[in-house]
């Protein structure tokens, strides 16, 4: 089944191999904090992507101003060579920038923008406005550490920026919520500890869903909604579906589910149509439980989330398990863009045009 998504979104051009782009640190300038994480990265970005990094003021620069950070999202949109805006991480604070932002700049050229976590202000923001995103990249945490850039984020990055292909979005096999410390040398050439992954979970009617995206971090999106950034009328999500993921702050599942249940509340779980929840991280850097213990939480925020999808909107495709949010390997996934949830043969696509 085809739906319209609610509302109409301009997909921005893509760039070209030689092109320029931004990268931001719209949150947390964590190539201040880890510079040779972050050399690592725009070396990688240039490898895979052919594209040329263009570093703006606050991108390294610790502590910097909301009004700071949005005068280099807006130079970095109304640049007609900068051909798309990468974010470097997420942070805690976007919230406090985007009052500061320019809408028309963006309706005026618009490119593509990737970012996760605290960006999900940012994706919404630009959803808002008409434009279409995408939900994940930060390329402290993806292309910068390791010994590599894992191949589904390498397809999703290049789908994304150049060449705006079809996709499936399938499972990598092994997961990481943390890898090593930036300020370690190790973080350089090792991933750290990876752990095989479980099925993905898929409940809701045996039907096939296409409907473009909107969602991020739950605990943002309740950030977005407190501050009315959001439509009145959730019927603008009407056929779509909904993107939701939890931070590496840990929470537990019955936060999680009363953060879903508010989204209910407001009407947004009845208006879409399916909702995509990703594998949550279960451990940090001062933290890491026994396997049993991770898996628990895991399971945990899975059957909640299933449990108050459904009873606000039994109709859903429900599919808890894929990676977009704060673990690693990660799919980038369009943001208002299109995606097709096939709950026949569990299947999922994304269309990065």
């Amino acid at each position: 089944m085809r739906c319209n998504g609610g509302m109409d979104l301009i997909a921005p051009r893509k760039a070209a191999p030689g092109d320029a782009v931004a990268v931001v640190s719209p949150s947390f300038a964590a190539p201040g904090f880890a510079p040779a994480v972050h050399e690592q990265a725009m070396r990688r970005l240039r490898e895979v992507t052919g594209l040329i990094p263009v570093e703006y003021p606050t991108t390294r620069q610790l502590g910097s101003t909301p009004r700071d950070r949005a005068r280099d999202l807006n130079a970095a949109f109304a640049n007609p060579d900068i051909r798309a805006v990468l974010a470097t991480l997420g942070g805690d604070d976007q919230i406090t920038v985007i009052p500061h932002l320019d809408p028309d700049l963006v309706r005026a050229d618009p490119k593509p923008f990737l970012g996760t976590s605290d960006n999900t202000n940012l994706t919404s923001w630009l959803w808002s406005h008409g434009v279409a995103s995408f939900y994940g990249g930060s390329t402290q945490v993806h292309l910068g550490p390791g010994p590599g850039v894992d191949p589904i984020h390498a397809a999703s990055l290049r789908a994304a920026l150049l060449t705006g292909e079809r996709l499936e979005i399938t499972e990598p096999g092994h997961s990481q919520d943390v890898g090593v410390d930036w300020l370690d040398p190790a973080a350089l050439t090792s991933y750290g500890e990876l752990e095989p992954t479980e099925p993905w979970t898929w409940a809701g009617p045996d039907r096939e869903v296409t409907g473009r995206t909107w969602g991020g971090c739950i605990e943002v999106l309740q950030w977005i909604l407190t501050a009315g950034r959001f439509p009145s009328d959730p019927a603008v999500l009407r056929g779509g579906v909904l993107l939701v993921e939890a931070s590496e702050e840990i929470i537990p599942a019955t936060e999680f589910g009363r953060i879903l249940r508010s989204l209910g509340e407001r009407g947004v779980l009845a208006a879409v149509d399916a909702v995509l929840v990703a594998r949550p991280p279960a451990s940090d850097l001062e933290r890491r439980p026994a396997a049993a213990v991770r898996a628990r939480h895991r399971a945990e925020q899975r059957d909640r989330a299933i449990e108050v999808v459904t009873a606000y909107n039994p109709e859903a495709v429900i599919v808890v398990g894929p990676p977009f949010g704060h673990t690693r390997p990660q799919w980038i996934l369009p943001h208002g863009g299109w995606m097709t949830i096939d709950g026949v043969r569990q299947r999922i696509w994304a269309d990065y045009a």
